[in-house]
């Protein structure tokens, strides 16, 4: 299994990081009050945010844990890889 850099990981982590600070702000919009449009479209900012998040990762494990898995000569691996990928993939349109 393919295994992300340091850099990459830092890249993921802040990304998700900014996502729970705008997550956050929106919980600060519905405690004071703040108009429901706002709260709305800030809303649909974080699931935009999260949904290129997702296909970021996404990408990275085609790219990455993928190829090196169809670079194996197990043909079991190469199912189980796929199968996973599917699941995962599943999951994430749901």
């Amino acid at each position: 299994m393919h295994e992300h850099s340091p850099e990459e990981n830092a890249r993921l982590v802040n990304r998700m990081a900014r996502i729970i600070g705008h997550a956050n702000s929106i919980k600060t919009m519905i405690e004071t009050n703040r108009n429901c449009t706002e709260v709305l479209i800030q809303i649909a900012a974080v699931r935009s945010a999260l949904n290129n998040l997702g296909k970021i990762i996404l990408a990275e494990h085609i790219e990455e844990c993928m190829m090196d898995a169809f670079n194996s000569e197990d043909e079991d691996e190469k199912a189980e890889v796929l199968a996973d990928l599917m699941d995962a993939i599943n999951k994430f349109v749901k």
